[in-house]
């Protein structure tokens, strides 16, 4: 199975939609959080999560948005989309060709919020979750590094872009089940004029 990944769209719909094309075709797609900013809401973005039946965990911006007191940031908002969004959860356990697959948006550790970038060492203590794939999200770098039998894996950012190695491009990943490759997709945020681009990286 091909299963697709992104995070952090943060309302960029042309960034998603461009995330689509490149990781074309694939069998499932699952979104590590903030698909939304704090303080705006996209019917868009939540539209095409909801139509693809995406795997969808909620992030610390979701927090903020769906919070008490944001009536009026989601005054234009479509009802039904706030619900369904309201609906998805923090943390999900997910099976895919009999591979425990665990999605939570920032830290699998409390506090969750916290930002765990790829070169820090806490990310030796994957190797002792109950999960084949960690799927997280939340820095906006994108990383595929292995600890014992755990992948973890993070696409990036799909709308916002803040890692300087891929020079501050968008980024989503696809995970292969049976082979365990990981492809990376670094393109440009099509909301700006930039030359398009690409790039894809190996399993560790």
């Amino acid at each position: 199975m091909r299963i697709a990944m992104v995070s952090d769209i943060h309302c960029n719909i042309g960034g998603l939609e461009r995330a689509l094309e490149l990781m074309a075709p694939f069998d499932a797609l699952l979104c590590a959080g903030d698909s939304v900013f704090q303080f705006r809401w996209s019917d868009e973005v939540i539209a095409r999560l909801r139509e693809l039946e995406a795997h969808v965990v909620l992030g610390n911006h979701e927090e903020t948005l769906l919070g008490p007191g944001m009536d009026r940031a989601l005054a234009r908002a479509n009802p039904e989309l706030v619900e369904w969004l309201r609906g998805q959860p923090y943390r999900v356990e997910l099976m895919f060709d009999g591979k425990k697959v665990l999605m939570t948006h920032g830290s699998p550790w409390e506090p969750w919020k916290e930002y765990h970038y790829p070169h820090e060492q806490i990310w030796a203590r994957a190797a002792q979750l109950d999960c084949d794939v960690l799927v997280v999200g939340h820095t906006h770098f994108k990383m595929a590094q292995r600890f014992g039998k755990v992948l973890v894996i993070n696409p990036g950012s799909a709308g916002d872009p803040r890692d300087s190695r891929n020079d501050f491009h968008l980024s989503c990943a696809v995970w292969d089940t049976t082979s365990d490759e990981v492809t990376f997709y670094d393109y440009p945020d099509p909301t700006r004029n930039f030359v398009a681009s690409s790039g894809s990286l190996n399993r560790p």
